[in-house]
């Protein structure tokens, strides 16, 4: 964990020198690709020793797989050897050398390097071999035309900015980053005009910076001190469990799973500080001309905190991979998009059983979450004060629901996690069966169906907006898909 945090605080200062003395208006490409990759080699390797070489070999074979295969099919063989490569390795580390530890926990690394392999594979196959009118807006958006080189296939999969945390980032905008051309388009979207001129200066990252360092060190001085005092094992402790009422436990429940997040706070938070360092992660400019640093960002803490359903919750935790599940997956799925979705969603986390119960728990959960919202919200929503009471309910209840459900992604073993569940009588796994089984699923459906008939129709919205109103973007609406078409009209600019 030293380090860890020791490599990315090395990252950061990289980042600062390699804007200012590696600036794309003052050296080439090539240079900024080798550099990039040479430092993110360098901090694997310091961080993890020799099971570094895992991100070359995986990265060198899919690369190779790309090249053998043709553009037809090589999204499908990339796709398969690299989580089945990741999954080799999550196996060997966990039931072979140290389960439950963090040391040479190379894997986590591996899983970003999983998500930048598989995700390029079909933006090449999406724009080399797909036609145009086939894809999604999305697709369209990331579609790649050309097979990329060598270095800059391990450029994007191995830079020191994201090597240790990631985040993910479309290949495309990691590649506008390197050749210089993300502020320039950007400010031509800003003043909505095509003909701005390139040579206008680049605004600067500090404020952004600044803002997440101090995010990060709050984060760590509370991970430091208050995440110690309120352990998660505590909640399966047997005196605990036979003294304490049950507003009690459920109290405890919520604080000590609030209290485990901000060492995920810190992490992405501070990987997101060494991209903008860098010059990346630049979004744009709102209409009152202000930037936004959150192109490549993983997490929205005050949504998370304060979210008041499932969906919510989820749609700003870990927001990337969210992301990079829906376009390689649920998009591309040809039956049961949810079922497969979820199957890669636990594959890709690793082999620990208590990510299998969270994930099972938490479909279940969703479900009946779902179920509830359509049946009975819009008997809350048209008084001012009765709202504020239904949101103040739900939040108590999504709060209390996503600990409940996440105990076992902690607790990681089998045995610990069914402790947990039977101390409660697995009263929230009940509580949404009876909900799914008292509630009709059909009004869900058609609400499903509805969202999806209705996407096409926001996209070209978009669509138009992006050539009407180049810079209008919706900075209010916090779900996978409205945060994905924005990110389209971004890179619709660039092409």
């Amino acid at each position: 964990q030293v380090n860890f945090v020791v490599c990315q605080l090395f990252a950061l200062l990289a980042a600062i020198w390699f804007r200012t003395y590696l600036h794309s208006s003052k050296t080439s490409p090539f240079i900024r690709h080798v550099v990039a990759t040479l430092l993110g080699l360098y901090l694997a390797l310091f961080c993890f020793g020799w099971y570094a070489l895992h991100f070359v070999i995986q990265s060198g074979i899919s690369y190779y797989i790309m090249i053998i295969i043709g553009v037809e099919n090589m999204h499908k063989y990339c796709f398969v050897f690299a989580l089945g490569y990741l999954t080799v390795c999550q196996i060997t580390r966990v039931y072979i050398f140290d389960y439950g530890q963090y040391s040479a926990d190379f894997s986590g690394p591996m899983m970003i390097i999983t998500q930048k392999i598989t995700s390029l594979a079909f933006e090449i196959h999406d724009g080399m071999f797909r036609k145009n009118e086939d894809l999604t807006p999305s697709q369209r958006c990331l579609a790649v035309r050309r097979m990329p080189s060598l270095l800059e296939y391990l450029s994007y999969n191995c830079n020191f900015m994201g090597i240790l945390a990631g985040p993910l980032c479309s290949y495309k905008d990691y590649i506008t980053f390197i050749e210089g051309r993300s502020y320039q388009l950007q400010q031509s979207e800003a003043n909505g005009k095509e003909d701005t001129k390139y040579e206008q200066t680049d605004p600067s990252p500090n404020i952004a910076v600044a803002q997440k360092l101090l995010i990060c060190g709050l984060s760590l001085l509370f991970h430091m001190t208050i995440t110690k005092t309120l352990p998660v094992e505590y909640n399966i402790d047997d005196n605990f469990r036979a003294t304490a009422s049950w507003p009690v436990r459920f109290f405890y429940l919520y604080v000590s799973l609030m209290a485990a997040r901000p060492k995920y706070y810190f992490a992405w938070t501070l990987a997101d500080a060494i991209n903008n360092a860098a010059g990346f992660g630049f979004r744009g400019y709102d209409k009152n001309g202000v930037t936004h640093w959150d192109l490549i960002s993983n997490l929205r803490i005050q949504q998370i905190e304060f979210s008041t359903s499932f969906k919510m919750f989820l749609d700003n935790w870990n927001i990337q991979t969210a992301l990079w599940l829906k376009r390689v997956c649920y998009e591309r799925a040809t039956f049961s998009p949810t079922i497969q979705t979820f199957i890669l969603s636990a594959i890709w986390h690793g082999v620990y059983p208590g990510y299998y119960l969270t994930f099972l728990t938490g479909v279940l959960m969703t479900l009946a979450a779902r179920a509830i919202r359509n049946n009975i919200r819009h008997y809350f929503v048209e008084s001012p004060a009765v709202k504020l009471c239904y949101d103040i309910v739900t939040w108590m209840t999504t709060q209390v629901a996503i600990s409940y459900t996440v105990v076992p992604f902690v607790l990681l073993s089998v045995k610990p996690s069914f402790t947990f569940y039977s101390s409660c009588y697995f009263c929230f796994h009940i509580a949404s069966i009876l909900v799914l089984l008292v509630f009709p699923l059909k009004r869900t459906q058609k609400g499903s169906k509805k969202h999806e008939n209705i996407q096409p129709v926001w996209s070209k919205k978009l669509e138009e907006e992006n050539l009407l109103q180049k810079n209008s973007y919706s900075t209010t609406n916090n779900s996978f898909s409205q945060k994905q078409e924005i990110t389209c009209r971004y890179q619709a600019l660039k092409q």
